[in-house]
């Protein structure tokens, strides 16, 4: 027999839901919806919401019925539907784009300093040199703890290259964000706050949003394990690159002493943080950014068999226009010299992306698993999911065993 829900207030019962049932991606959004909540990292090193359990003071059951519904109706981990543009097309697996090109930022300094061509990086510092925008809402290092990841105003060139660079750890540049403020941001952080400002009746009001292709959020705990892997303990670290100068390049730290140790991306990402990936992040719909205003991943080189190649070089970006806005913005930049781009091909982009091409194809199976195993799952809308599932009838069934063996502690 399931024990009585002893939360007493709606949205208290609310967000405990999506927490959970592991549907949080921690986004930050929520903290919008109610000043009753906050983020914090948890036990397992992730950014979760926290609510104050203490009543609303003088108790408003209406004010907290209305917080909850807005929390409902604007959570990424509980629902999300497919955006839609009057211009453009819909690609089955990068979704809505205006335009699409591959490029870089044309200046070397900001190339060489971004995980992948530097041109968010140069966006960011463009709009805030050019006086498009008074500040743009970034992430960095943490100036008192490198380790961690933390929000940043960028407000001017600087500020733009000291935020370059992945930083593989949880953080949401939504709790700094102002409302008419650009923000680079992760694709649930776009998502979040474009229902937030939908549900509140201001979807026109939404900031510019600039997102990255995401293959999800490593622990916290997972950087401070490489981190001692190093031989530098985290409290020892005086600075941190996950990625950049360089591309992919390397994991990077330096001790307070000035000694200097590396990773490469394949060692960093591929056998520490990738495999640390909060739960949400293995049923994300949309690692793509397809409610951005623009939307940047990495442009691999691929080898004979059209695999993706990691060898460092200089950086390559797929920048893909989701809104009429987000294409003026880019073809604006363009025109200024900001970025130099050439037109690219979405089908050609799915080829050298295969984690996200498989994660959208397989993902009807592993909701299916992870339903089959007693846990809530997000209701995506408009994705073409069960369509991709038809398609890949033995990936989807052997995602859906797997997502149900983890969940069910039957596979560790």
């Amino acid at each position: 027999m399931t024990a009585p829900d002893r939360r007493t207030t709606a949205l208290e019962r609310a967000v405990a839901r999506v927490v959970d049932n592991d549907n949080c991606s921690g986004c930050g959004v929520c903290p919008l919806v109610s000043d009753r909540i906050t983020m914090g990292l948890d036990d397992a090193g992730f950014l979760r919401p926290r609510v104050d359990a203490s009543p609303i003071v003088p108790r408003d059951d209406d004010q907290d019925a209305q917080e909850a519904e807005l929390f409902l109706s604007t959570c990424p981990g509980r629902a999300i539907r497919a955006p839609r543009s009057a211009a453009g097309t819909t690609h089955p697996i990068f979704g809505r784009s205006v335009e699409v090109w591959q490029g870089a930022a044309s200046d070397d300094e900001v190339r060489e300093a971004g995980s992948s061509g530097g041109v968010l990086t140069a966006l960011a510092a463009w709009l805030v040199t050019s006086g498009r925008a008074a500040e743009v809402r970034g992430s960095a290092s943490g100036t008192a703890t490198p380790t961690r990841t933390v929000p940043v105003r960028i407000t001017t060139r600087e500020e733009a290259l000291a935020s370059a660079g992945s930083r593989y750890a949880p953080v949401s540049n939504t709790l700094a964000a102002g409302e008419d403020t650009p923000m680079v941001c992760k694709p649930c952080e776009a998502s979040g706050t474009r229902r937030y400002f939908r549900a509140t009746g201001r979807e026109q009001e939404s900031p510019i949003l600039l997102s990255f292709f995401c293959a999800g959020t490593p622990s916290q705990s997972a950087t401070d394990a490489l981190c001692e892997e190093l031989g530098i303990p985290a409290e020892d670290v005086a600075s941190l690159r996950y990625r950049g100068n360089g591309w992919p390049g390397n994991f990077t730290i330096t001790s307070h002493d000035g000694e200097t140790r590396t990773k490469s991306y394949q060692q960093s990402w591929g056998q520490r943080l990738g495999r640390a990936l909060q739960t949400r992040c293995k049923l994300c719909v949309d690692g793509t950014g397809e409610d951005a205003d623009v939307a940047v991943g990495d442009f691999w080189s691929a080898d004979e068999r059209g695999f993706p190649v990691f060898d460092d070089a200089e950086g390559n970006s797929v920048i893909i226009a989701r809104t009429e806005r987000g294409a003026a913005l880019v073809q604006g930049a363009i025109a200024a010299g900001v970025l130099t781009v050439s037109p690219v091909d979405l089908d050609e982009v799915a080829r050298i992306q295969p984690l996200q091409n498989a994660r959208r194809r397989t993902l009807a199976g592993r909701l299916a698993g992870r339903f089959a195993a007693g846990k809530a799952v997000p209701r995506y809308t408009g994705y073409g999911l069960v369509g991709h599932m038809i398609w890949n009838i033995p990936a989807s069934a052997k995602a859906a065993i797997g997502m149900f063996t983890r969940t069910t502690g039957l596979r560790r």
